[in-house]
């Protein structure tokens, strides 16, 4: 794979938004804040370990700390039932309502781009299946996700509760808003395509960190960017690759 490594500068007046505005109504479903699960069931283990070795470490994932949370948890789990014979393929695989699970290297290589230490607390904005929350926190961090789509953030909060994630938080909202109540967070993951980087997430991301995050029109090839947060506010981002994610929803 190659990387595009352009810079480029996110003008503080390129993009508007009303700070006064009171964003949508958001409802608590998962309440995070413990430990991880010290043990993962070893139920399809080798799929897994192939998986990992072929499709992640094998594209040049290299942090660790991803590549054994991708062998313990999972990713069938996450999936509906039709689709758990495949669920260790290389291709995303469709949730219901439009949505779908993110292929696994991608999972791995924007878990590797956020550059979290143990302890972290990190945003995720589009909670779909769960998978990529539980990878995070798998390595250890503290996530807040946040889904718009109703069904698919009970249905992930209950997956998520049933697995023994307690360091996993799920709130069913606008991510477009973030979650200001946990703020600010240490990193920004973005699994729906933006048509611009949302300001509110750029105003909750703590200053020297990462936030990650496809950005361009629904239907067309977008920028996977990952954007880092200076001292004075200023977001800076860099073009990664290019992805195809499904769109960003909500009223903005």
């Amino acid at each position: 794979m190659m990387k595009r490594l352009s810079w480029i500068a996110i003008a503080a007046g390129a993009l508007v938004f009303n700070a006064a505005a009171e964003p949508p109504d958001t409802k608590l479903l998962l309440e995070g804040g413990g430990s991880a699960p010290a043990s993962f069931t070893d139920d399809r283990a080798d799929e897994r370990a192939r998986m990992v070795e072929v499709q992640i470490a094998g594209r040049g994932v290299s942090d660790e700390r991803v590549l054994e949370a991708m062998h313990k948890v999972p990713r069938h789990a996450f999936v509906p039932d039709e689709q758990k014979p495949g669920a260790y393929g290389d291709r995303p695989l469709p949730i219901g309502h439009g949505q779908t699970i993110s292929q696994p290297y991608i999972v791995g290589f924007m878990s590797e781009e956020l550059d979290v230490e143990r302890g972290d607390r990190v945003l995720e904005v589009g909670t779909g299946s769960g998978y990529q929350a539980a990878v995070l926190a798998a390595m250890g961090v503290e996530v807040v996700s946040i889904e718009i789509i109703g069904a698919l953030a009970r249905r992930a909060a209950a997956q998520l509760e049933r697995l023994d994630f307690g360091n996993v938080t799920v709130i069913h909202g606008d991510g477009y808003y973030g979650y200001p109540e946990k703020g600010p967070y240490d990193a920004i993951i973005v699994t729906a395509a933006a048509e611009h980087v949302p300001p509110p997430l750029v105003e909750q991301l703590k200053p020297k960190r990462r936030m990650v995050i496809p950005v361009g029109r629904a239907g067309w090839t977008q920028n996977l960017l990952r954007v880092e947060k200076t001292e004075d506010g200023e977001a800076r981002s860099r073009n990664l690759m290019a992805v195809v994610f499904v769109p960003l929803t909500g009223d903005h």
